[in-house]
């Protein structure tokens, strides 16, 4: 696997953006203990949190790149087929309220329904993660290649969703711990997807997802060396569904063990 010295000019404008938006993100953070204890006010936080790190974004990339649409999991939007940028302002909501440090925000540009750049920023990690098809994978701005010693002490990370059928997840679940596997749930897409790429764990499986969680993630799992297949559902009038999602990103070796447990996956 090649490893690239410099970003392209889109790439470090997109990773300038995501670092501003993380240390917005990151601000709301640092003041959530302030929030009224109740659901409908912490909710109204974590509205207020999103929607202002989505318009921070929406507003920068309308500046550089007016040319390309935009759709974010507060805002929206709508796919299309030339260049599309997908924002995630705060992956890991419950983490994020939680005090945990696994959240993260998550910028990508899909072209042609591939997601083709994609970074995503771990604020409380300091960390930052970017890449582009080709490109290579930066960390905090220098090039970075996957640690992929340890390779026998396999573990995963499960994505999981509340729509979920919980006896098909428990059967997946049960097939990758016969065949033994640790498994992790990290309540966090981008997480689990930058943690494969950095090679603190051999994959990242979710059955049920959307284009705004995986779409920086992706790119960055692929450049890792990793096999990264992503898979729209149809609407019933044949447009791909963004909302509903699968996405498997792992090692050989992990995704030689998931295909029988995951047969009806056929990634496009």
């Amino acid at each position: 696997m090649m490893t690239h010295t410099t970003m392209s000019a889109k790439l470090v404008l997109a990773s300038q953006i995501t670092a501003q938006a993380a240390e917005l993100a990151l601000g709301f953070f640092n003041r959530r203990d302030s929030i009224e204890v109740s659901s409908k006010r912490t909710q109204d936080f974590v509205s207020e949190a999103d929607v202002a790190v989505e318009q921070f974004i929406r507003a920068q990339l309308a500046q550089h790149f007016p040319q390309d649409a935009i759709i974010g999991e507060e805002l929206g939007g709508v796919l299309t087929d030339a260049s599309c940028w997908v924002i995630d302002p705060i992956d890991g909501t419950s983490n994020f309220l939680r005090g945990s440090p696994l959240w993260g925000v998550s910028l990508g540009l899909v072209e042609r329904k591939k997601p083709v750049i994609g970074v995503v920023a771990l604020p409380v990690l300091n960390e930052l993660f970017a890449a582009g098809s080709g490109q290579g994978i930066f960390h905090n701005g220098k090039p970075f290649r996957r640690d992929d010693r340890f390779g026998d002490v396999q573990i995963v990370s499960l994505g999981d969703s509340s729509d979920d059928k919980l006896d098909e997840a428990s059967s997946f679940y049960q097939g990758l711990r016969a065949a033994e596997w640790s498994v992790h749930c990290y309540r966090c897409t981008t997480v689990g997807m930058v943690f494969a790429a950095k090679g603190i764990i051999d994959g990242h499986l979710q059955r049920r997802t959307t284009l705004w969680d995986i779409a920086g993630g992706a790119v960055i799992c692929q450049e890792a060396g990793l096999e990264t297949r992503v898979n729209f559902t149809q609407l019933p009038d044949g447009t791909d569904n963004y909302r509903h999602m699968s996405v498997a990103a792992g090692t050989a070796n992990l995704l030689s063990v998931v295909q029988p447990l995951w047969p009806d996956f056929s990634p496009k």
